[in-house]
C-alpha cells in the first residue's frame, strides 16, 4: 500500500456536522477527493451507490473482510458494517489527490494510527449532547431508539477528541467552516 500520500480525516459523533463541513471543503479545494465508504446498510433517502456509499450486502461485506480488502472497518449501529476499501485510497491517490474522510470516530482514529505522518485528523465536536440530540431529531431520518443509541455512543466518542490533531466545536456553522478551511489550506500548502 502506498503510504507517501496524504489523508484528511473528519470524525465526529453522528449529527455533529462533519458531513456538512466535508462537503464545504470539497467545494473549496480541488486537490481533495472524498473517500466513499462501504456499508452493509440500505440506502437512505436519495443516497446513491458509488456516490454516497458503496452499498454491499452483509455477505459481500464479510467476503471483502475475509479477503483483506479494507483499510479499516467496523460494525456499528444495529449490526451494520462500515469501512474503507483499499481500492478507494488507490483510486484517489492515482489521481494525485488528497483523500478526505467523513468517518466515525473509531474509524478515524484507526486511520490516524495506520498512517500517522500522512494523516491530518479533525474531530468535530457538538456544542453539547443536548444540541446533538436535537440535530438528530431534526434530521427526521432515524428512530427514537436509534437516536438514544447514537447519543450513548457519542458520550464514549467524545473521549477520543484529544487524540485528534484538531478539534472544531461546531456551534456556529460559518465559523466552523472558516476554521476547517484554514486547517485544510495549511495542510495542503505543506506538501
Amino acid at each position: 500500500m502506498i503510504t507517501s500520500k496524504k489523508l484528511i480525516v473528519f470524525s465526529a459523533p453522528s449529527g455533529a456536522g462533519k458531513t456538512t463541513l466535508v462537503k464545504y471543503l470539497l467545494s473549496m479545494f480541488n486537490k481533495i477527493e472524498f473517500s466513499i465508504s462501504a456499508t452493509s446498510r440500505k440506502p437512505r433517502g436519495k443516497e446513491k451507490d458509488g456516490v454516497d456509499y458503496y452499498f454491499l450486502t452483509d455477505l459481500e461485506f464479510k467476503e471483502r473482510i475475509n479477503k483483506k480488502k479494507f483499510v479499516e472497518y467496523e460494525e456499528v449501529y444495529g449490526g451494520y458494517f462500515y469501512g474503507t476499501l483499499k481500492s478507494e485510497l488507490k483510486r484517489i491517490w492515482e489521481d494525485n489527490k488528497i483523500v478526505i474522510f467523513d468517518i466515525d470516530v473509531v474509524g478515524g482514529f484507526n486511520i490516524k494510527e495506520m498512517f500517522p505522518k500522512e494523516t491530518l485528523s479533525v474531530f468535530v465536536m457538538p456544542p453539547s449532547l443536548e444540541i446533538l440530540e436535537k440535530r438528530l431529531i431534526d434530521r427526521g431520518d432515524i428512530s427514537k431508539d436509534e437516536i438514544r443509541m447514537r447519543i450513548k455512543k457519542a458520550k464514549n466518542e467524545l473521549d477520543f477528541a484529544s487524540k485528534f490533531d484538531n478539534i472544531i466545536i461546531n456551534g456556529d456553522l460559518k465559523e466552523s467552516k472558516e476554521i476547517a478551511f484554514s486547517i485544510i489550506k495549511k495542510f495542503i500548502e505543506n506538501e
